[in-house]
């Protein structure tokens, strides 16, 4: 029987021998509702967390992505747990690609190569394949930054360098210094959407696509209101946190002017038998070819579920250009 697995068709992560499904799980909510950033979710229990990870990677996700701000560093214990929980099960997607993230508020570029090892042992023991600065502010240059990657690449610490949220100038910078050292950046992780589209217009979608830099797409469902739910039932914005409401964009007039997208979105998840958020994460990670991957969360199964049956089918190149139009018709008003 063909498994959801098999239909996935995995694609090159920027021009590294990484090849990543389409869609990786976001780690953000694992956090355990610590720290400032982790405060953002709610804890959810081990046994979720185990159901969670498990449907994504049996589903076809074969990477994560977490950080070190991500509850100082218990959104990696937490997934390490579950991962060492499915290896001793047996399972067969026990080993998934690991991406996480420095974070160089106020530090130097000393504390990549210092704090390595705690990354590595947050994560039990395993190998880091994607090592990314996750933002772009730190007391150190960019260059300076880019040498410690390369030693640790050198040191066989990770295996590839990424950055986040950089702007198209940075990223470009953080390359040429990377291939000074014989390697490449690998990826920009910065927020994407058929709402959020500042990269389509401030040079970083062009740049990545002309040195072959993949784009990981964070927040892909603009905090969820590209599923519809907030249109469908207003009174769920009341439950929303107020930082997540300024954050989002749930205010009326905002939920007015993305109506008619979210329209058709929901026509074409009736004719795809899917929901509309399946339908907006479509088309992130099929407009632009195999530049765009996205890590969309999950913090209850059913998230996960509906996250790998997106990587189960393809909108026509015709859906993909009338979503681009009422994208753009959105933000535009």
């Amino acid at each position: 029987m063909e498994t959801l697995t098999s239909k996935v068709q995995l694609r090159p992560l920027g021009r590294s021998e990484l090849s990543v499904s389409p869609l990786g799980l976001g780690c953000w909510q694992f956090s355990r509702g610590k720290g400032f950033v982790g405060r953002y979710w709610s804890n959810i229990t081990d046994a979720d967390i185990l159901d969670i990870v498990r449907v994504s990677l049996e589903g076809g996700m074969n990477w994560v992505d977490t950080a070190e701000i991500y509850g100082g560093g218990k959104s990696e214990e937490a997934l390490a747990h579950v991962l060492d929980q499915l290896q001793q099960e047996g399972s067969p997607h026990a080993a998934p690609l690991i991406a996480t993230k420095w974070w160089p508020m106020l530090r130097t570029a000393r504390s990549i190569t210092s704090t390595i090892d705690q990354r590595i042992a947050c994560l039990g023991g395993r190998g880091i394949d994607l090592y990314q600065i996750h933002q772009p502010f730190s007391l150190s240059s960019i260059a300076s930054e880019m040498k410690a990657m390369a030693g640790l690449v050198q040191a066989g610490k990770i295996r590839y360098v990424g950055v986040s949220n950089y702007s198209a100038k940075q990223m470009v910078e953080a390359h040429r210094i990377l291939q000074t050292y014989g390697l490449t950046l690998v990826s920009n992780q910065v927020k994407y959407n058929l709402l959020h589209r500042s990269i389509d217009q401030n040079g970083i979608m062009s740049a990545a696509k002309e040195l072959g830099i993949s784009i990981i797409a964070y927040s892909p469902l603009q905090q969820g209101i590209l599923t519809g739910r907030f249109h469908n039932d207003p009174s769920q914005v009341a439950a929303v946190s107020r930082s997540r409401r300024m954050m989002s964009g749930l205010d009326d007039k905002s939920l007015a002017r993305s109506k008619p997208l979210i329209t058709s979105l929901t026509a074409l998840a009736d004719k795809y038998g899917c929901t509309p958020g399946q339908i907006a994460l479509n088309w992130l990670i099929h407009y632009h070819g195999d530049t765009v991957v996205a890590i969309p969360g999950a913090s209850k199964v059913r998230h996960a579920r509906e996250n790998v049956g997106t990587m189960t089918f393809r909108l026509e190149p015709e859906e993909l250009e009338l979503l681009n139009e009422a994208s753009w018709a959105a933000l535009k008003k």
